[in-house]
């Protein structure tokens, strides 16, 4: 089998972007190959063009291009030929693309096609109540009806999705993001910073940033020495136009809580992965996902989650058991639990075990690959 990937980004120094979508197509990249499944990644919008091979995978850097008018369809066509051409020469059979902006618009691909719902402009909207511009939502909508196939990474995406773009739900195949589980090893989850509470991702509105200030005070008033750090790239809001979120939220937090409150912006992810081993818990508060990696991820270490209680967030584990999810508005709930997690040593262990099971049990890349696989072949015959 011969699978192709269109993509804007993708964790590599030769690729200009990198974030959870790219991390989440890496993951399932590596593990095809791994089996045995040969692989081509198309990256779009690059600065120029290159076509490499590396560890079994090779990657088509396309350049990005100018047009006088028009370039939201002329550059898409330029994209249909490049792949067509390549589909054609190196035999590919399924080509996948992510439903964000409808890149797929107005493209025709002589293999099935197979959109997966990493979160449309469409569902985040919907989601997070905003007016979504009508370009936004006619692409991804014409992108929807080229396509044969759908995945979501959780059923409530799918569910969610396929009501926005007018699919019956049975069409929408969920299967989980996996993780290769060697990546995230802790062998000393019992060593860790007490008080240190830890948010990974952007700092953004629909991420639940302007709760944690009140969060964290309350957290403060039973934990004094607790401290909070936050990691990960600042952005522009979207309710006041300010350049930086992360100034808006900052001017939330009372001067005394401020000074036990550190922003790191974006670090190395091996960086990354050391503060959530020294992290005592780790909290995400957010509106607006179709998953959410890094909570996994965070479970994968062996660490106990507050998570928001929305939707897609209950699939991610079992309340009480491998993690607490509440709702991000629900300040002092939040708060109280994540005070039940500093205060209780016994319970951070059991409970960071148990969710290291869950994410074995549901999240293991060597599972979800035999059922992407699957799913191609499905499609393929």
């Amino acid at each position: 089998m011969h699978i192709a990937f269109l993509t804007p980004e993708y964790p590599h120094l030769k690729i200009k972007h990198a974030g959870g979508l790219g991390t989440s197509i890496k993951n399932l990249v590596v593990a095809l190959v791994a089996k045995g499944v040969k692989v081509t990644v198309f990256i779009y919008g690059q600065p120029k063009s290159e076509v490499f091979e590396e560890n079994g995978i090779v990657f088509h850097l396309i350049s990005d291009k100018k047009y006088q008018l028009g370039k939201w369809f002329f550059y898409r066509k330029y994209l249909q030929n490049y792949i067509n051409s390549v589909v054609k020469k190196e035999k590919i059979e399924v080509i996948e693309a992510p439903d964000w902006t409808g890149v797929t618009a107005f493209m025709n691909f002589t293999v099935p096609l197979v959109i997966r719902f990493h979160g449309s402009d469409t569902y985040f909207c919907h989601i997070e109540n905003r007016k979504q511009k009508f370009k936004n939502r006619l692409f991804e909508t014409l992108a929807i009806r080229k396509a044969k196939g759908f995945i979501a990474p959780t059923k409530y995406a799918g569910e969610v999705s396929a009501e926005l773009f007018g699919l019956h739900k049975e069409q929408v195949k969920t299967i989980h993001y996996g993780l290769d589980l060697t990546q995230f090893d802790n062998e000393h989850p019992e060593r860790f910073e007490k008080g240190l509470i830890l948010y990974i991702g952007t700092i953004i509105r629909k991420k639940g940033v302007f709760e944690l200030p009140d969060i964290f005070h309350k957290v403060r008033n039973q934990f004094p020495e607790a401290k909070l750090v936050l990691i990960g790239g600042d952005s522009g809001d979207v309710t006041t136009g300010s350049k930086s979120t992360w100034e808006l939220v900052k001017q939330q937090f009372p001067e005394q809580d401020l000074e036990q409150v550190s922003y790191l912006g974006k670090i190395p992810y091996s960086e990354v992965q050391e503060y959530i081993k020294k992290a005592n818990v780790c909290v995400f508060p957010t509106y607006a996902e179709t998953l959410g990696m890094v909570t996994i991820e965070s479970m994968a270490m062996k660490k106990v989650v507050v998570n928001s209680n929305i939707g897609w967030a209950k699939e991610l584990m079992e309340e009480g058991k491998s993690g607490f999810l509440v709702h991000p508005a629900n300040h002092e709930e939040f708060a109280q639990k994540i005070s039940t997690i500093l205060s209780d040593t016994d319970c951070n262990t059991k409970m960071g075990n148990e969710a290291r099971l869950y994410v074995e049990a549901h999240f293991d890349i060597t599972k979800k690959v035999v059922e992407n696989i699957n799913y191609y072949q499905h499609l393929i015959k």
